[in-house]
């Protein structure tokens, strides 16, 4: 009987295994350090790209918040500009108010009423004067309700007083500027600022 060795062969078929096993896995060593190389490219390049988007955010807060810190102080300038208008407006004002105020007083006072003290406190104006009778003075008060530069005429108080040997009535009365019916009044084609009543307009004598 022939007897066949197969030992070379069975060795020489290892060998060849081996061989394609080291290959094989060399190849999926390779392609997996490639798709690691490959997966870390791409998240680096977009690492990248979000620092570089957030670092153009953070200029642009920065540069908003510049803008926006501007904004504030030009916001208070305008503030302080406006009340240092608003400040000569009511200075230029007070001082036309002063001449209004005796013009009207003048106007509306009536034949009989002389007038001892005139006071202004803010918007109101206290009042004494003589007058040759009680109607004197209801008169007075209703030309001052009537003017359009006065208003909320109160008496105080009227007593009987004697000047110069005549006998006269001694009042006190408190009336207030009415600044916004004064506006109205010096408004373009308005009629108000006419004076209602001549001076001297008031009943008989008593």
């Amino acid at each position: 009987m022939i007897r066949v060795n197969l030992l070379p062969h069975r060795e020489m078929k290892r060998a060849a295994q081996q061989r394609s096993f080291v290959v094989a896995a060399v190849a999926m060593i390779a392609l997996g350090a490639g798709v690691i190389f490959l997966v870390h490219g791409v998240l680096a390049s977009r690492i990248e790209g979000q620092k570089a988007r957030n670092k153009f955010l953070d200029e642009q807060i920065a540069s908003l918040d510049k803008q926006i810190e501007d904004i504030r102080r030009l916001r208070e300038q305008t503030q302080q500009l406006l009340a240092r208008k608003r400040v000569v407006e009511t200075l230029q004002s007070n001082r036309a108010e002063v001449v209004q105020l005796f013009d009207q007083i003048a106007r509306q006072l009536p034949d009989g009423v002389y007038l001892r003290n005139l006071k202004q406190t803010g918007t109101k104006v206290n009042i004494v004067g003589l007058a040759q009778s009680n109607a004197r003075v209801s008169t007075l008060l209703r030309n001052l309700e009537s003017s359009p530069w006065l208003d909320n005429a109160t008496l105080v108080e009227i007593k009987a007083a004697t000047v110069s040997g005549q006998r006269l009535n001694e009042f006190i009365l408190n009336v207030d500027i009415s600044r916004h019916r004064a506006d109205a009044a010096a408004a373009p084609g308005s009629s108000a600022g006419t004076p209602p009543r001549a001076p001297g307009a008031e009943p008989a004598k008593k």
